[in-house]
């Protein structure tokens, strides 16, 4: 029978017709890079890096978001604001302290909103760690004023059940307002703001002319049935029970949404964006251990769940694990029903000290064609083609040899007007660029802004 399980029955037996196989053949160990060391394909170009601003060097890089000429780099420790008027040349224009893992961010005209998930002593940004287990305790949503870019200002906050891991910006029908889709997990009876079973979703909705008036206003049970009980075995062969979402990416456009939620996938109707609804669910207990992320591809009949097998914090990309745990999962959607196609994981063995995982990536905007940028932590950053979603294969990557310790590598690489831009840990901020006749039309596609975790259509020359 096929591991992927349909909510109630089971789906179709897959054929064996190479399905689950990767295109290329895996490396062999004698490949590894040594630490230090840059490899790259041929269509790839490393065009700049950034170390991270000194006020920012002990915590790690996070996610991007865009707008405009500028790159917002969210950290353990804050966010940065780099202009990429001219990507061979970024500049940074200012770092913002303000600890509270993880800065997932945001932006939407002069606002930056940034997801705390570490419980703090208070909302403000000389606060410290202190359990969760104290009710004084503080984790939710920050709201930035980001007007003067060299000078952000913090404006609001927002406490939300459990935290905020992510978070997915969802724009009002009114236009007056934005929504926030705050996705948090891991409740405990210890916890007074993040009781069990937490089978939520936190929605905040922000009015665009007093953010200072931002507000939770629903909080959706997305899993009525209690979720994926989840397994417990040993790793790597464990699935996750569902308690929560851990990420979530709308395509308002097509007014749906699809939730990496621990221990299954989701898709939502959001046209009503205060009162999401569940249009199916799809579980994979056989090679899934934690779904971490969702990638719709441009007609939004696909998409693409990444499975973060040992947390982040795992070497998994090597013969031990093989290719389908830890890897990337293909569905295609009809009639509101996702249906499992193929896996996808880079091919490029790492070294059992790299911690490699399928992280955050988005489409490279080719008319007629599915092809995304990804983040593998220490496997770097691959550009993968799955136009065929059961036949996934890669064409072009950027990789560094082994970091100084297993928590290192890229966390987020999204492309964004004509070049690829990179959050790594440790190394900074990368841009790259590819060069490539099947990707080069991409070149024409200009955004005025991009979060990622809220896609926008690309139907011409001009977006």
């Amino acid at each position: 029978m096929s591991p992927l399980r349909r909510v109630g029955r089971l789906l179709a037996v897959l054929g064996a017709a190479g399905a689950l196989t990767l295109s290329t053949t895996p490396a062999q160990a004698a490949d590894i890079l040594p630490p230090g060391a840059i490899d790259m394909s041929d269509n790839v170009q490393h065009v700049a890096n950034l170390p991270r601003p000194d006020s920012l060097l002990t915590t790690i890089n996070t996610d991007i978001a865009f707008q405009g000429d500028y790159a917002y780099v969210g950290n353990y420790g804050g966010f940065s604001v780099y202009d990429i008027k001219h990507p061979k040349k970024p500049k940074l224009v200012s770092s913002v302290l303000c600890p509270g893992s993880q800065m997932d961010i945001s932006v939407y005209g002069n606002l930056l909103f940034g997801s705390v998930d570490s419980s703090r002593s208070d909302d403000s940004c000389t606060s410290v760690s202190q359990s969760a287990a104290i009710k004084s305790s503080w984790e939710g949503i920050r709201v930035f004023d980001i007007s003067d870019k060299a000078n952000p200002r913090y404006v609001k906050s927002i406490e939300t059940n459990c935290g905020s891991h992510t978070h997915t910006l969802v724009p009002g029908t009114d236009k007056a307002s934005v929504y926030l889709y705050i996705s948090s997990y891991s409740p405990s009876a210890s916890f007074p703001d993040c009781q069990p079973p937490h089978d939520l979703i936190s929605i905040v909705k922000v009015p665009l002319n007093d953010p200072t008036a931002a507000s939770v206003v629903a909080t959706p049970n997305l899993f009525p049935d209690g979720g994926n009980p989840g397994e417990n075995l040993p790793y790597p062969y464990r699935t996750s029970a569902t308690t929560g979402c851990h990420d979530i990416t709308a395509y308002p456009e097509k007014g749906v949404a699809a939730g990496a939620c621990m221990g299954e996938g989701i898709l939502l109707d959001i046209r009503n964006p205060e009162a999401p609804a569940v249009l199916d669910v799809v579980r994979d207990d056989e090679n899934f251990a934690f779904w971490h992320s969702a990638t719709f591809n441009n007609e939004g009949d696909k998409v693409i769940f990444t499975d973060e097998l040992g947390g982040g914090s795992a070497a998994t990309c090597n013969e031990a694990i093989g290719p389908n745990r830890g890897a990337n999962a293909i569905f295609d959607i009809a009639d509101g029903q996702m249906t499992f196609r193929s896996y996808f994981k880079i091919a490029r063995h790492q070294a059992d000290t790299e911690n490699c995982v399928a992280h955050n990536g988005s489409l490279i905007p080719v008319k007629g064609r599915d092809i995304m940028v990804q983040a593998w932590y220490q496997g770097g950053v691959s550009i993968w083609d799955f136009t065929d979603s059961a036949n996934p294969h890669e064409i072009g990557y950027f990789e560094r040899g082994p970091g100084e310790n297993l928590g290192d590598g890229y966390w987020s690489a999204y492309y964004y007007n004509g070049y690829i831009y990179g959050s790594e840990f440790t190394r900074g901020f990368d841009v790259l660029k590819i060069n490539d006749p099947r990707t080069n039309q991409a070149n024409s596609v200009k955004m005025d802004g991009f979060n990622v975790q809220t896609q926008p259509s690309y139907k011409d020359k001009k977006h």
